[in-house]
């Protein structure tokens, strides 16, 4: 595998989508913030921050222009539950509440 931190694919990039930066290669499968598109759509992610092909890398500043990654939603949903829980062990406070975060699958069809 080598000095690759996806895997086989050599095309990568780090994009920008809901105040988060991930690594994405070709093929691959991930969970981000909910985006407003329906199952079965493709859409391009605008903010790519770095390129990297095998040969060169591009850093943008802050963004690159040209390199557009192709993604297709796969699905949305909620994530597992998180747990919240106050407590005051004098003053005989406790308050427990539950949260589910939406988000949105997404599988990258290439980046070009």
């Amino acid at each position: 595998m080598g000095s690759n931190p996806i895997g086989v694919a050599m095309n990568i990039a780090i994009i920008k989508t809901g105040g988060k930066q991930y690594i994405v290669s070709e093929g691959q499968k991930l969970k981000i913030e909910k985006l407003n598109q329906n199952e079965g759509d493709e859409f391009e992610f605008n903010e790519v921050l770095l390129f990297a092909n095998g040969k060169e890398i591009k850093i943008g500043q802050p963004y690159l222009e040209g390199i557009k990654v192709r993604a297709k939603v796969l699905k949305q949903g909620r994530g597992e539950k998180k747990i919240v829980f106050r407590f005051m062990h004098k003053t005989r406070y406790k308050k427990k509440k539950g949260h589910r975060q939406f988000f949105t699958e997404v599988e990258i069809l290439s980046i070009s």
